[in-house]
């Protein structure tokens, strides 16, 4: 149980660092500090102006990483499946290697191809400290699998276009596209604008590629009620409840022409919209025991009732 909540808590730190993320983007603050390893040679400079943005994602990313560590080396001596350990090692590998891509952003001078690998590796890195969250749950590891396997294909179908989402969306964000449309609902005042650049079609993209994401969660929705599974219910409504919310953030983000607080909290429910759909998925793999459903239920009663015949004769 500590581990599992040890985990909880990893995935909830890069969930804090994804935001200090977005807050070093929103305030255009990725090169107040412009050295790497060290801030303007110090482990810890003044707290001022766009460095304490900056300074401050470095912080909450050494955190993290330690985090990371200490969670890779627990799962490798407590945890008896072969392939979590694995995963564990391989969150391990992710956080070194976004950690590389950071200075290389800083080195390079935030080149857009760098800095968008970067936001998309920490999406990825969100992403397996969730699965680590989940599958380390006692409900999940001592769960069954169920009999069918559809309402995990629509999860990660779900998981997968969100993450698209976020792909273009931290391209549009490093290209400087976000007020490219600058009106909402309309785009440049038609349902669809005259893709003159690239930066009005990757944020025009960015639009239609949400109402994918909000069809996918539809199905995610209906797919867990159709379950009859009151947790993957309960999950289902929260991804719903995200995805509108996320899109009024996007709304919000042009109509107040980018402003931090709101662009901020768009990135960050981005990335638990990508972490709810993951839990979504791997929790459908597992029914836990003693909760089991209509057909295992009703196969029981039927093995009791023989039973009890038997012992009648």
């Amino acid at each position: 149980m500590g581990l599992h909540r040890f985990a909880v808590g990893t995935a909830c730190a890069t969930l804090l660092l994804i935001v200090a993320g977005g807050l070093v983007t929103s305030t255009e603050s990725g090169l107040s500090v412009p050295d790497w390893p060290l801030s303007y040679g110090r482990l810890m400079p003044p707290m001022v102006g766009g460095v304490f943005y900056e300074h401050g994602h470095r912080m909450v990313a050494t955190a993290v990483g330690l985090l990371t560590v200490v969670l890779a080396i627990w799962l490798a001596r407590r945890e008896p499946r072969a392939w979590v350990r694995r995963l564990g090692w391989a969150a391990l590998a992710v956080v070194v290697a976004q950690g590389v891509l950071g200075g290389l952003t800083v080195i390079f001078l935030l080149p857009t191809a760098i800095s968008v690998a970067h936001a998309c590796l920490a999406q990825t890195f969100f992403c397996i400290v969730v699965a680590l969250a989940v599958v380390t749950s006692p409900r999940w590891r001592d769960g069954r699998f169920p009999g069918g396997v559809s309402v995990s294909r629509v999860g990660a179908v779900t998981a997968a276009a969100i993450f698209a989402q976020l792909l273009i969306g931290a391209v549009m964000r490093h290209d400087r596209a976000g007020l490219a449309i600058p009106d909402f609902p309309l785009a440049l005042g038609r349902l669809v604008p005259p893709i003159s650049s690239f930066a009005v079609g990757i944020h025009f993209a960015h639009r239609v590629w949400a109402l994918v994401v909000a069809g996918c969660v539809a199905a995610c929705l209906a797919s867990a009620l159709r379950s009859r599974r009151s947790g993957l219910a309960r999950t289902g409504a929260a991804l719903a409840g995200l995805v509108l919310v996320q899109i009024a953030l996007g709304a919000a983000t042009v109509l107040s022409r980018k402003a931090v607080p709101i662009t901020t909290a768009h990135v960050a429910t981005g990335a638990l919209l990508l972490g709810t759909a993951l839990a979504f998925t791997v929790g459908s793999l597992r029914i836990p025991l003693g909760r089991p459903g209509r057909r295992q239920a009703e196969a029981g009663a039927a093995a009791s009732a023989g039973r009890e015949a038997i012992a009648w004769k």
